[in-house]
């Protein structure tokens, strides 16, 4: 019942105020899994890509969204597993993020989509940050086929620093797929991860016009 009052009622009523320009709907495959790998520029955009999608969309969410207590915390794990469709997993270490893909491989091989955003973390400045080879791993052992996705105007629903959304207008553009049939089974190999990952972030560039950053974008220390 909560599901099918999101679908129905949540969903086409934030369409409805935010307008989103959707483009390349007919990219999506509609069944069997699938990764749509998307530029990140705000923490709304797991929430945009779900909007625009024409299928469920699954992300990872930190575990701590799904454990608060009270009014707050109902309200967080109904966003999280309602709106966004969020799997719940810890975070903060190597056996952490290794766990993350394991559950991402688990969604795909399920035959459900799965997002991800390679740059692993926002873009605070608009530049399209060097992606990190996760995604590649899913592609190539999963064996399904990458989705670029290119968002635009999400940081300005809900700037760095802002806690109420405002509204404003936001594209979303779903590329060709990517197929690496030529190099599955070969996730082990870090010279095919690093390729696969380069042509998807290619792929997210093409789409979104966004500069080029040569370098990693790293949470800072302090955050």
């Amino acid at each position: 019942m909560i599901d099918l009052v999101t679908k129905l009622v949540l969903k086409p009523l934030a369409r409805a105020v935010y307008r989103p320009t959707i483009e390349g709907l007919e990219n999506v495959p509609r069944k069997g899994g699938v990764i749509l790998a998307s530029n990140h520029l705000s923490f709304v955009d797991s929430v945009v890509i779900p909007l625009a999608a024409p299928r469920q969309v699954f992300f990872l969410a930190k575990a701590e969204y799904f454990t608060g207590t009270g009014l707050k915390g109902a309200i967080s794990r109904y966003f999280f597993t309602h709106v966004i469709n969020a799997v719940p997993v810890e975070r903060g270490s190597v056996r952490a993020a290794t766990a993350s893909l394991e559950e991402g491989l688990q969604i795909l091989e399920s035959g459900r989509a799965f997002g991800i955003y390679p740059e692993g973390t926002r873009s605070l400045d608009g530049r399209l940050y060097r992606g990190k080879t996760g995604v590649a791993w899913l592609a190539l052992t999963a064996g399904v086929p990458v989705v670029p996705v290119a968002l635009e105007g999400p940081q300005h629903i809900l700037p760095v620093g802002k806690r109420i959304p405002r509204i404003r207008r936001i594209t979303v553009r779903f590329g060709e797929p990517l197929r690496f049939d030529d190099l599955h089974g070969q996730a082990r190999s870090a010279k095919a991860r690093r390729q696969v990952t380069d042509e998807v972030m290619a792929a997210i560039q093409q789409l979104s016009g966004q500069e080029l950053a040569e370098q990693y974008n790293e949470v800072p220390k302090a955050a």
